[in-house]
């Protein structure tokens, strides 16, 4: 991702398309405060005579502000995936928010959340400087959520019936998708929603919740990109999701141990 030119974005500013790996993202833009204010005061008023009796009114959309920042926060997130958002460089959210059509706080915001998850680094007066994150980190991470969802999925191969089990064949089938589609971030997004998926089955919103900060932590690339994971990578991982269930549905606890020990050995 390149940097937009730095100053100031408007509140009220045009809608930019923004070019990411995974598609152009629009954000809607944001609405001035006076907007909100007079669109307030025309669905109250209950004053007759603006409009003829042909006339139908269109209700004013009120573009909340958590909503803008969720859509900046996963556009973030797809730009560290795919390393348009490059380790060890700083960026700046008046630039980033002239990059989306927005204002900077939105952008700020977007990147604090990311700054809790570990991904930047606030750098004062500057911006925010994406994480450097080597070999040894990915090793710890995957150790982590080893030890983690072995044993959750052991015991639930035990306990979950089958037809649960069956019941989670089109997130499998989703990811063998997204894997051949080649692209990270799209493979990303549905490998944690097959984990995710497999893990809910628990009951613990806790243990769902850390292992996925877990999993998406362990997605961002390596510093120098020395790790980045090609098409065959992608479609051999996804293949484990799909050998994993059959060996669920079948009951065959062995099979089941050796896909979980094993899927967590460098990879997401």
């Amino acid at each position: 991702m390149k940097q937009g030119v730095q100053g100031s974005a408007g509140t009220g500013g045009v809608e930019r398309d923004v070019d990411l790996a995974v598609g152009a993202v629009r954000v809607p833009p944001q609405m001035r405060p006076s907007d909100a204010a007079r669109a307030r005061a025309d669905a109250g008023s209950g004053v007759r005579g603006e409009h003829t009796h042909s006339e139908v009114p269109i209700p004013r959309p009120v573009i909340q502000r958590a909503s803008v920042r969720g859509q900046i926060l996963d556009a973030l997130r797809t730009a560290l995936v795919t390393g348009e958002l490059r380790p060890g460089e700083v960026y700046s959210a008046p630039a980033l928010g002239e990059r989306f059509g927005v204002s900077a706080t939105p952008v700020r915001e977007a990147m604090q959340q990311l700054a809790l998850e570990g991904a930047v680094e606030v750098v004062p007066n500057r911006g925010f400087r994406v994480v450097e994150r080597g070999a040894r980190e990915l090793a710890e991470l995957a150790e982590v959520r080893a030890l983690i969802e072995v044993p959750v999925v052991l015991r639930l191969a035990r306990s979950v019936p089958v037809e649960r089990w069956a019941e989670l064949r089109p997130v499998a089938e989703a990811s063998v998708r997204a894997a051949s589609s080649g692209c990270r971030a799209t493979y990303a997004e549905a490998d944690r929603a097959f984990h995710s998926a497999v893990l809910s089955l628990s009951g613990n919103e806790q243990l769902v919740q850390i292992a996925e900060d877990l999993h998406r932590r362990s997605q961002w690339p390596l510093v120098g990109g020395s790790a980045a994971r090609g098409r065959a990578d992608l479609i051999a991982d996804a293949a484990e999701h799909t050998a994993l269930l059959d060996a669920l549905i079948a009951r065959d606890l062995d099979v089941v141990r050796g896909l979980v020990g094993g899927h967590f050995a460098g990879r997401s």
